[in-house]
């Protein structure tokens, strides 16, 4: 069954996470102490995280280090790519519009 990003993304924690890793690879602990969460919550997110592809760890001695995985982000962003167009279509219009009416007013220019 393929996992459901947004349902994957709507829990901020693991958003908080992500951001962090944005930042450069961090172990558990750092992300522990970095975002004020039990170890037992964080590790519950980052099988998540790591399930749905978003993230992935390696082994450094006794510690495990994550790294974000952009292919799942990428994935969303490439699914957003029509509704931003949409979006911009609508706010040019939107902009095209409000300079027309610009252009149409009088000045109102204060009488002293």
């Amino acid at each position: 069954m393929p996992v459901d990003a947004f349902a994957v993304l709507a829990e901020p924690t693991r958003r908080r996470i992500l951001d962090r890793l944005r930042q450069s690879e961090r172990s558990v602990g750092e992300l522990v102490t970095a975002l004020a969460v039990s170890q037992p919550t964080m590790s519950k997110h980052l099988k998540v995280l790591r399930e749905a592809g978003f993230v992935t760890s390696r082994i450094v001695a006794q510690r495990r280090i994550y790294r974000i995985e952009t292919g799942p982000l990428e994935a969303l962003d490439e699914w957003l790519t029509p509704y931003r167009r949409l979006w911009n279509r609508h706010l040019d219009a939107l902009e095209r519009h409000l300079d027309n009416r610009s252009d149409h007013q009088p000045d109102h220019q204060e009488e002293r």
